[in-house]
């Protein structure tokens, strides 16, 4: 029996004197961490340190370890256990095309095409609010048209609609909408949606959604199984601290190699740096868009109130000019009534 790897070799432990005495050998290196917020420089001492790994969460950080054009493999694996059926990913693609003239289609994290022509999208997200089920929509919409444009532009007058694949788009929330927390769900980290019809009617129409709350994975602690591969990339995806590694390698040995190629960054700080840096430009940017899509619902609800308001005054000025023009027939009706008696 093979005996499991001391994940403290992977990731050495330092201290927090060490881990800024070598920061400011390099001044230019120094100032780069000045330069982060408070939770960042922590974020980054916990990783230089060796107590946490790095946060995979982030866009820049999960793109740099499940890049497809590195990583085909390790992406592959990853869809193929999400989605329960095998696939091979077999090319990044833009993450921005143009399928109309001067219509930009949408930016995402990962777009691949696999094996079959499929198209799969896979989203990490911190803010659960920036991806409403509106924008699934629209992005998996956008996998059909781009997966369109693409094979009748490749088969000419050839094409017919049985070429078209299924388009996965899948997303991982760090935390979750209240919605994924509902008592009836009782747990349920990984969800599946399609179109269905209420007749029983079957038809494969090509959109497939999945879902996954990280958050509610880690909440009801899943117990590991080492033929369950979604557990082992969701623990992977989940877990931040060093020390409980150990337990996640004894069931997951497989997993090594990526802490390993995680772990090559502790000789790479300005790289750790950078992707730190784009990860706080990134989530700034999220949140302020946030906040302005919030300001904006909330003077759209504020402009119909009004609308509302303004109506209803229309509606009370409206019915005190038909009294008013009814007490005018009235007292005109009155006056001939005197005059004639």
């Amino acid at each position: 029996m093979t005996k499991p790897t001391d994940i403290h070799t992977i990731f050495p432990p330092l201290s927090r004197n060490e881990c800024l005495d070598k920061l400011r050998e390099d001044n230019q290196l120094y100032q780069k961490y000045n330069s982060l917020n408070t939770h960042w420089k922590e974020e980054f001492l916990d990783f230089m340190a060796g107590k946490k790994t790095l946060p995979l969460t982030y866009d820049p950080i999960f793109k740099k370890l499940f890049n497809p054009e590195i990583y085909p493999e390790r992406l592959s694996d990853l869809i193929s256990s999400i989605i329960s059926i095998p696939v091979t990913v077999i090319r990044a693609l833009p993450l921005q095309e143009s399928i109309l003239e001067g219509n930009a289609l949408l930016i995402m994290d990962i777009l691949v095409q696999l094996e079959d022509g499929s198209l799969a999208n896979v989203e990490v997200q911190k803010i659960p609010y920036m991806f409403p089920a509106e924008r699934m929509s629209c992005y998996s919409s956008d996998l059909v048209l781009r997966q369109y444009s693409r094979v009748k532009g490749e088969k000419g007058k050839a094409f017919t609609y049985k070429d078209m694949r299924p388009v996965y788009t899948i997303i991982f929330f760090e935390k979750s909408l209240p919605e994924f927390k509902a008592p009836a769900l009782n747990g349920k980290y990984l969800h599946f949606g399609k179109t269905v019809f209420d007749t029983g009617l079957e038809l494969e129409l090509l959109q497939r959604f999945y879902l996954i709350s990280l958050d509610v994975f880690s909440e009801n602690k899943y117990p590991m199984d080492k033929n369950n591969r979604v557990t082992a990339w969701l623990s992977l995806l989940a877990t931040r601290n060093v020390d409980d590694l150990t337990e996640i390698l004894a069931v997951y040995p497989w997993l090594e190699a990526i802490y390993q190629d995680m772990a090559s960054y502790l000789h790479k700080p300005e790289e750790v740096l950078t992707m730190f840096s784009d990860a706080l430009k990134i989530l700034d940017h999220n949140t302020v868009q946030y906040m302005i899509d919030e300001m904006q619902n909330t003077i759209d609800d504020q402009k119909a109130q009004l609308s509302d308001a303004h109506s209803q005054l229309a509606d009370k000025d409206s019915l005190i000019n038909n009294q008013a023009a009814e007490i005018a027939a009235l007292k005109k009706q009155l006056a001939a009534q005197t005059k004639n008696n």
